[in-house]
């Protein structure tokens, strides 16, 4: 019989696997980096480092490149060659969907799609030698390929390649985003060679389950973008049915006595992008549809209050000049002292002063 699991049961389970109730850590042993830290919004990668207990680290062991739907990621350095195995395409019809409309031209021209990202990869790499800007990089790379990689963007006025598979090609090409630039600054890795197998810690079902589970095939495909047929077929051995408020799911074997470990208690003030907040499964998380809309809007996200697990409010920041304000929005009640903290903490991250912390709601 699978193990009932209660909704309570679960977000303290993630705040542990998140290492979300620890005070201090490093780089080598915080787990989100193997899935990797979504660096969109200002000093978005730090924060997430700093609210696991990191923020004395060497940014030379850290390196930013876009993987996971085409956003930017921090992983350790070391990590990178296998990081590039771990987050490609599991299959041409895997790439097909990563690259959303780019993939119609392609079909059309005969052009496999993972033929293609290696296509775009080598021009990148025949471009980028030096530290290159985005656009420049841009324009090179559309005078050197044929039409079915190139589209007209209205907005921008001009003939470039397709969005995604510029993305998802440049890691493929060994290049790495420089912290920090905008607009993006790319430039080559030192000693780039994928391996090739991924290793064990870098697998993505593995590290979703790990880092979000219990989920299912659907969510751990929703969070990569890719097709559900693949991520069956990289579904890990080592896993156990549970059910989640009567929802068949599936965990795995070394978490279930994580799973029951009974509450977490810790606040923090997690940015927009926050690995807790990546879950594909969303109205477990905040079941309310309209905080989740807001929480999770398309363009101006605010931050989450996290409190034992629970998402019970919203946060912005205001800086004016050197102070920062942080103001909240409360669901619910919030532990005051802990805010103040946590907001303490940010300033510092953002290099500003703590001018306070106003409640709403």
């Amino acid at each position: 019989m699978a193990l009932e699991l209660t909704r309570a049961d679960v977000l303290a389970a993630r705040v542990r696997a998140q290492q979300l109730d620890r005070t201090a850590g490093t780089l080598a042993d915080t787990a989100v980096l193997d899935l990797g830290v979504q660096d969109t919004g200002a000093d978005a990668g730090r924060w997430a480092l700093a609210v696991r207990g990191v923020e004395d680290a060497d940014p030379a062991d850290l390196a930013l490149v876009w993987t996971i739907r085409g956003a930017p990621h921090f992983y350790r350095r070391a990590d990178l060659p296998g990081v590039a195995a771990a987050t490609a395409p599991f299959s041409d019809a895997d790439a097909g969907k990563r690259i959303f409309d780019a993939a119609r031209p392609l079909k059309v021209a005969g052009i496999p799609n993972l033929a293609a990202l290696d296509t775009v990869a080598a021009a990148m790499r025949e471009v980028v030698t030096a530290p290159t800007v985005k656009g420049e990089m841009s324009r090179q790379l559309t005078e050197r390929m044929p039409a079915p990689y190139l589209r007209y963007c209205r907005p921008c006025g001009a003939t470039h390649l397709y969005e995604q598979p510029f993305r998802l090609a440049a890691l493929r090409a060994g290049l790495e985003l420089q912290p920090g630039t905008s607009p993006p600054v790319l430039q080559p890795i030192p000693g780039f060679a994928p391996p090739d197998e991924v290793p064990p810690h870098l697998d993505v079902v593995h590290g979703y389950l790990r880092m979000h589970g219990p989920a299912t095939p659907q969510q751990v495909a929703g969070y990569l973008d890719a097709p559900v047929a693949d991520v069956r077929a990289h579904w890990p051995e080592d896993v156990v049915e549970v059910r989640v408020e009567g929802e068949l799911r599936w965990a795995l074997t070394g978490d279930v006595d994580r799973l029951t470990a009974g509450p977490a208690r810790t606040t923090r003030l997690l940015g927009p992008f926050d690995p807790y907040l990546q879950t594909r499964d969303r109205s477990l998380l905040v079941p309310d549809e309209a905080r989740a809309k807001d929480l999770w809007r398309t363009l101006g996200r605010p931050g989450a209050v996290l409190v034992d697990g629970e998402v019970t409010g919203t946060w912005r920041p205001r800086k004016r000049g050197a102070q920062l304000t942080v103001q909240v929005e409360a669901w619910s009640a919030v532990p005051r002292a802990a805010l103040e903290e946590q907001a303490a903490r940010l300033a510092a991250v953002r290099g500003s002063r703590l001018a306070g912390v106003e409640v709403s709601g």
